[in-house]
Parts: C-alpha cells; structure tokens; sequence
C-alpha cells in the first residue's frame, strides 16, 4: 500500500465511522483505565457487563481500595484471570493514591509503572481519555496492518511504529479506533468479509471474497 492508497483507506473509514471511540463503557480517565485493565483476554462486552454493576458502587482508587481483594473479586469474577486481575487493580488504586493525588497520569512512563499496565493500555488510555495521537496495537489492529498492506510489521511494535510513521497526521488520532473496529467486524481472522469492506479496492490483501456466501 502506498501513500496515496494509505490516505483513501483512512479516508473511507473516517466517512463511515467520524467519530470512533472505544466499546468500553467508561465516563472518567480513572473507569477507562479500570476497564482497559479488565479487558486482557476478554471481550468489551463482558467487561462491560462488569463494569455497571462495580462502577456505581466503586468507581474511584479509593472506591475500589477500600473494596478489597474479596469485594472487588465479587463484581468481577465473570471476567477471565479475574483473581490476577483484582490485585493489579487494587495497587494501582494504591499507587494512584501514593504517587498521583487519586488521579490516573498522563504520560506513558507513570502509566507503564503501574501493576498491569503495559505499552497498549497504556496507549489506549492515553489515546482515549487524553486525546494524544497514540495507537494501541492489539491483535485485531495487528493483523489488519498486515493483512492489508497498511503498516505490515512481524510484532506489535514493529506494527505501532509502522502506523505512527505512515498514517496522515489528520487521521491519526483515531486510527486505532477505526483499525480495531475494522478488525472486529469486517477484516476478520478467520473469514474476511471482503465483499462488504469499504477499502477492497486498495487493500493488498489476495486473494478477496467479493460475493458473500449464501446465508449472509
């Protein structure tokens, strides 16, 4: 993919979906990074699910500090790794509360130190609740930049600074949204829906099913 077919990509996209955000249910920076730290091999829906039944009673470090181990695993324990989940998010309140005034940082090094809290969380909340032109690489991501011929790289990083390095200034903010929805909903991992994707024509991938099966 080249430049040109790079920006018409985005291009169709942004006129599909303007304002792209994430599935993940959240109205503070400090729910979004809870949620994103939830959501490690396990679908937005069901954090999701989680999430309005714990954010209206604990929705703050403190909150969800004085839940404890036990409490916290009570509102979670449908979400997968949900025990390993519970005491990253219970030091992080700690440390939120320690080091940060109960608030949750904006820059990547605070962010990255925190228990649970890797590179793509990171850029997600960065992203999301902060508005920084960051864009979090996860699988779906990761395989449209490579199925495509978008931003192709043999990791997660390699793919990251591919985007960053090819993707229009314009569009770049909202990248990861669109690539994940992308991912999620027409440029699948085991069938893509080639015959109803709004960038067929400029993507690299062969060989494209362009009549859908019968049934659908």
């Amino acid at each position: 993919m080249n430049k040109e077919t790079r920006y018409i990509f985005y291009q169709r996209l942004a006129e599909l979906d303007p304002k792209p955000t994430t599935e993940l249910e959240y109205t503070t920076p400090f729910e979004l990074l809870t949620a994103v730290l939830l959501s490690a091999q396990a679908t937005d829906v069901g954090v999701n699910k989680a999430t309005r039944k714990l954010f209206p009673v604990a929705n703050t470090p403190a909150q969800i500090l004085a839940l404890g181990q036990e409490g916290l695993e009570s509102y979670i324990a449908t979400i997968g790794l949900y025990r390993s989940k519970a005491k990253h998010l219970l030091e992080t309140c700690r440390i939120l509360i320690e080091r940060h005034g109960g608030e949750v940082p904006r820059d990547r090094d605070s962010l990255e130190a925190l228990p649970g809290v890797g590179r793509k969380t990171a850029n997600v909340v960065m992203n999301t609740a902060f508005g920084e032109p960051t864009i979090a690489v996860d699988t779906h991501i990761f395989r449209v930049a490579n199925r495509t011929g978008l931003a192709p790289g043999k990791d997660v990083r390699a793919v990251e600074d591919r985007l960053l390095k090819v993707t229009p200034p314009e569009f770049r903010h909202d990248a990861h949204h669109w690539l994940i929805l992308h991912g999620r909903y027409v440029c699948k991992a085991r069938r893509p829906e080639c015959w109803r994707c709004a960038v067929a024509d400029v993507c690299d991938y062969r060989p494209k099913e362009m009549t859908p099966p019968k049934g659908r």
